[in-house]
């Protein structure tokens, strides 16, 4: 299979700043399993959640970036902030190396990060060294939730009720990958959620025929948001990388219920008027910020790693 690989295969350590903490992912990209690499689809959604803690969405995503380089640590007036996040249960679906999950912790949520039992023992040494790293650190921890970890194959009915749903939070990072995986992993949604379940998802389109089913599937069955470019994090969003926010569909919600959907608040941070047609308004600040970088030649681990994927794109599609 043909898969964009970023890091090099000496990388075994990605290194994030998150709210006021430095997180440390071990990863090995020179595994067999996909789920043991960092893919940038997960960056991108940890420093979007960032942007929602924060409060800081605006139209300028060049103004979100410096207002969150410079007041991740501090502010805490945003719609996804530690206080009302304390306490929600949030389960990771296919997490690999657990980046997405303890960014949901480190915001307040108790989160059970699952993935194939042959991914576990990464996950699993991720989840528990930040942790204690966060709980070691001088600076304040006392917002972190808690993180676990546990099997879960999509579709299997006796992992799905080990984890005890329904879950307040669905999180998935690069979890559409082969067309194979789709109705499992749909089934696996509906069946962890409950009434007033929202599931949040990311990933980078690799083929246009698995995306188009995929989101007719979803479509069918869920009220579904795209994230719109410009409230994304300005350095930590790509073209081809896209975030989705979904609730079931009113006719799977008991009656008695639907009136009492705690949904909406979230909707409305995530998707103005014209959200789906500014998809592209973040990609030309993204754009422009990286040929910044490269007249300048101070490129960061991000955009290096963008250009590596440009680059194995070019290889890839050039017809010698």
């Amino acid at each position: 299979m043909d898969y964009d690989r970023l890091n090099s295969p000496s990388t075994s350590m990605i290194s994030l700043e998150l709210l006021g903490h430095r997180l440390h992912i071990a990863q090995d990209p020179n595994s067999k399993h996909l789920g043991t690499t960092v893919w940038d689809a997960s960056m991108v959604f940890v420093k979007f959640l960032v942007i929602f803690a924060l409060g800081l969405l605006s139209s300028s995503p060049l103004r979100v970036d410096s207002l969150t380089q410079t007041n991740e640590k501090n502010s805490r007036k945003g719609r996804f902030c530690p206080s009302k996040l304390k306490g929600k249960r949030v389960i990771e679906l296919g997490a690999g190396c657990g980046l997405a999950g303890l960014g949901m912790a480190l915001l307040g949520c108790d989160v059970v990060t699952t993935d194939q039992v042959e991914v576990l023992p990464l996950l699993m040494r991720n989840a528990e060294r930040n942790k204690s790293w966060i709980s070691q650190s001088n600076s304040d921890s006392g917002s972190f939730g808690s993180i676990t970890v546990a099997e879960l194959d999509w579709g299997n009915k006796n992992h799905i009720k080990a984890v005890d749903p329904p879950f307040d939070y669905i999180i998935g990072t690069d979890v559409v990958y082969s067309e194979h995986l789709l109705q499992p992993l749909m089934e696996t949604i509906i069946a962890l959620s409950g009434p007033k379940t929202k599931t949040m998802l990311g990933y980078e389109i690799r083929s246009i025929t698995v995306h188009e089913q995929m989101m007719q599937m979803w479509k069918s069955n869920f009220n579904v948001k795209t994230v719109s470019k410009s409230k994304m994090d300005a350095k930590y969003q790509h073209p081809s990388i896209h975030l989705y926010m979904m609730d079931l569909k009113a006719p799977l919600i008991p009656e008695a219920e639907v009136s009492d959907n705690g949904n909406n608040d979230e909707e409305e941070v995530v998707s103005d008027p014209g959200d789906d047609e500014d998809l592209g308004a973040g990609s030309e600040h993204c754009t422009s910020s990286n040929s910044a970088g490269a007249k300048t030649g101070n490129l960061d681990d991000w955009e290096i790693r963008r250009y590596g994927a440009m680059a194995a794109r070019l290889v890839r599609d050039v017809k010698l």
